[in-house]
């Protein structure tokens, strides 16, 4: 039986750290609010996007029990190489989807911008986008409603 290395795991996530991450969020639908239904592993977009916001940070991690970083399948520390897990934050602004209710995110790779737009846009509307990239994590959640005075901030880490 083949497997992947760890070193092939690694490489894995090099190629995913070396493009544009994005954290899509959407409205979902509102039958979502007495039951969220599955995350199907065939999904490539989100039910309904509300828009995109660039990664504030993406950095490789480690499992440690003691690390900085919890997420719900553990806790990580920050490292200065290559391992197979990704590290990714993402800080939205105050007016970033205000007044939405929030039921769904995906971690989108490769997501690009129109190129018209000003560089370093952190937030995309869905008509801002010229390739929505890739679907790796998908996250149906119990609704959130933006409120003008709250910053929502959401922490993955992505493991090979």
């Amino acid at each position: 039986m083949a497997i992947l290395t760890r070193a092939g795991r690694i490489e894995l996530a090099k190629a995913v750290e070396r493009k544009p991450i994005y954290l899509a969020w959407g409205q979902g639908a509102i039958e979502w609010d007495s039951q969220l239904p599955p995350e199907p592993s065939t999904s490539t977009e989100l039910a309904n996007i509300l828009g995109y916001r660039k990664a504030t940070r993406v950095l490789y991690c480690e499992s440690d029990d003691d690390g900085e970083i919890q997420v719900p399948n553990g806790r990580y520390k920050i490292v200065n190489y290559s391992t197979p897990n990704i590290y990714c934050q993402f800080n939205y602004d105050f007016a970033d989807g205000l007044s939405q209710t929030i039921r769904e995110l995906g971690l989108m790779v490769g997501t690009l911008p129109k190129p018209e737009l000003p560089a370093g846009k952190l937030y995309l509307q869905p008509h801002e986008v010229a390739d929505k990239g890739t679907l790796m994590l998908l996250e149906h959640r119990p609704a959130i409603y933006r409120d003008q005075g709250v910053r929502e901030s959401f922490e993955f880490v992505i493991s090979f």
